[in-house]
C-alpha cells in the first residue's frame, strides 16, 4: 500500500475518543463515546477545535454499527458531512474503521463466521465512497485490548472469558485485519495508507507474576501474526496451541499477511505500566513517564523496522499535569528522532475529555465518569449540555505543533 506519511513532514495530531460498544445487556449500558460526549451534535465545532489547537492530522472513527444498520445497507449522510468538514479545515484523517464494537445485527460479534467478510465489505464501501478524500485507514484499533475485553475478561461482546476466549478473539481479529487491509488495498489500487495501532503495556516491580514473559509479549502478538512472524519457535506459539490455535491457523497466518505502512503505538504514562509490589495482593498502576515511552518506542522500532506514529498519549490530571506530560513526551519523541528512529507523528488523545468505560457497568450520571485527559475539558451546564472549555494545554499543544512545522521549514 502507499504511505502518505513518507513525505518528510512530522504530524502533530489529535484524536476523538471513538469507542463503540452498542450492545446492551443486563447491567450493561451502551458505550458510544460520540453519543456520550455529544459529539454527534457538536461534531462540526469539535473538528474546528482540533484545527484551532494546531493539529493538521486527526485520528477519527466511523461508527460501523450506525453506518451499516443492516447488512449491506449504508447510511452515508453524516459521514459525507464530516468528510466535507475535514476537507474544509485541511485536516488529514487517519480513519478508525473498527474501534471495539461490531454492529448489532452481527450475531456473536467477532466470533460470527462471517466477521472477516463483513468488516472487509464495510471497509471497502468506505474506501470506495471516499476514495482520494480519506486516504489513511486503521483496520482495527488496539487488537490486544479488544481481545482482552471481549475474549478474556467477558466485559464486551461476545463475553468470553479465560485464555481459550482470548485466543479465539485473537484468531478472529487477525483474520479481520488481513481481510480489511486487502479490501481497502483492492478498492484504492494500493494508494491508501495502512496504519496499524496497538496498545503498549509494561510490567515492573519486585513481585512479578510467573506469566510476566507472556504478558510482556502480548502487545506484539497480533502484529506478529498478521506479519507472518509466528512460527513454532515463537515464544507464544505453545500458548496459542494450548488454547486452540491449530496447524491450519498457523499456516493461514503464514500465507496471509498484512504489513502496515505505519505502525501506531499507544502509551499512557499513568495507565500503561502495571507494578507488582511484594506484600500487596493486587498490582497497582505504575508510572514511568518518559522512560517508559522511550522503552516501548525503541522496542517496536527494533522489532518491526517500520515507520512509527505515536497514535495515542495523554495524562489524566489537571491542566498543569497534562502540560508537563505533553512537554516531556514531545521531548522524548524529538530525542528519539534525533537518534535515528523513524517516527512520523505525535497524537494527543483525546481532543476533549472521554467517558470512562466503567460507565457501561454503572447506573449513575455521566458527569461522574468524565476523565480529564483532553486539550479541552467537558463541562456540563445546567441543562446537561457538555460545553467544550479550552485549557492551557491547548496553547501549549499549539506551540509544539508550530515549533515542529518551523523545524521542518529550516
Amino acid at each position: 500500500m502507499g504511505n502518505q506519511f513518507a513525505d518528510g513532514r512530522f504530524r502533530f495530531a489529535v484524536g476523538i475518543e471513538d469507542t463503540f460498544v452498542p450492545q446492551v445487556a443486563l447491567g450493561r449500558r451502551a458505550l458510544d463515546e460520540y453519543e456520550l460526549t455529544q459529539h454527534y451534535h457538536f461534531w462540526h465545532t469539535d473538528l474546528g477545535l482540533a484545527r484551532q489547537a494546531g493539529a493538521t492530522t486527526i485520528r477519527y472513527g466511523i461508527p460501523w454499527y450506525r453506518i451499516e444498520p443492516e447488512p449491506g445497507r449504508f447510511r452515508w449522510s453524516w459521514v459525507d458531512e464530516v468528510v466535507d468538514r475535514l476537507e474544509e479545515l485541511g485536516l488529514e484523517a487517519i480513519v478508525d474503521l473498527m474501534h471495539y464494537g461490531t454492529p448489532l445485527w452481527l450475531d456473536n460479534a467477532f466470533l460470527n463466521h462471517s466477521y472477516p467478510e463483513r468488516i472487509a465489505a464495510y471497509a471497502a464501501a468506505v474506501a470506495e465512497r471516499y476514495r482520494g478524500r480519506l486516504t489513511a485507514f486503521t483496520p482495527l484499533n488496539e487488537p490486544l485490548v479488544n481481545a482482552e475485553f471481549c475474549g478474556e475478561r467477558g466485559t464486551w461482546p461476545p463475553y468470553l472469558t479465560g485464555h481459550d476466549g482470548f485466543v479465539k478473539l485473537v484468531r478472529a481479529l487477525v483474520r479481520g485485519i488481513v481481510a480489511t487491509q486487502r479490501a481497502v488495498a483492492d478498492v484504492t489500487r494500493g494508494e491508501a495508507t495502512s496504519v496499524h495501532v496497538e496498545a503498549t503495556f509494561r510490567y515492573t516491580g519486585d513481585a512479578l507474576p510467573d506469566d510476566v514473559d507472556q504478558l510482556r509479549l502480548r502487545p506484539v502478538l497480533v502484529q506478529d501474526l498478521v506479519s507472518g512472524r509466528v512460527t513454532d519457535d515463537h515464544p507464544l506459539a505453545a500458548y496459542l496451541r494450548e488454547h486452540g490455535f491449530t496447524d491450519d491457523d498457523f499456516a493461514w497466518c503464514a500465507e496471509n499477511t498484512a504489513e502496515p505502512d505505519v505502525l501506531g503505538i499507544n502509551y499512557y504514562p499513568d495507565l500503561s505500566t502495571t507494578e507488582y509490589v511484594a506484600g500487596e495482593a493486587l498490582p497497582r498502576r505504575g508510572y514511568e513517564g518518559g522512560a517508559g515511552l522511550e522503552e516501548v518506542v525503541r522496542a517496536f522500532a527494533e522489532r518491526y523496522g517500520r515507520p512509527l506514529f505515536l497514535t495515542e498519549t495523554s495524562m489524566t490530571g489537571d491542566a498543569q499535569e497534562r502540560i508537563a506530560w505533553l512537554d516531556e513526551s514531545v521531548g522524548v519523541i524529538r530525542r528519539l528522532i534525533a537518534d535515528g528512529i523513524d517516527i512520523v507523528g505525535y497524537t494527543w488523545w483525546p481532543l476533549f475529555d472521554l467517558v470512562d468505560w466503567t460507565y457501561r457497568e454503572a447506573t449513575t450520571s455521566i458527569d461522574e465518569y468524565l476523565r480529564r485527559m483532553g486539550l479541552y475539558d467537558l463541562a456540563p451546564n445546567d441543562v446537561g449540555v457538555l460545553e467544550r472549555v479550552g485549557t492551557p494545554v491547548v496553547e501549549r499543544f499549539r506551540e509544539h505543533a508550530r515549533a515542529g512545522a518551523l523545524a521542518e521549514a529550516k
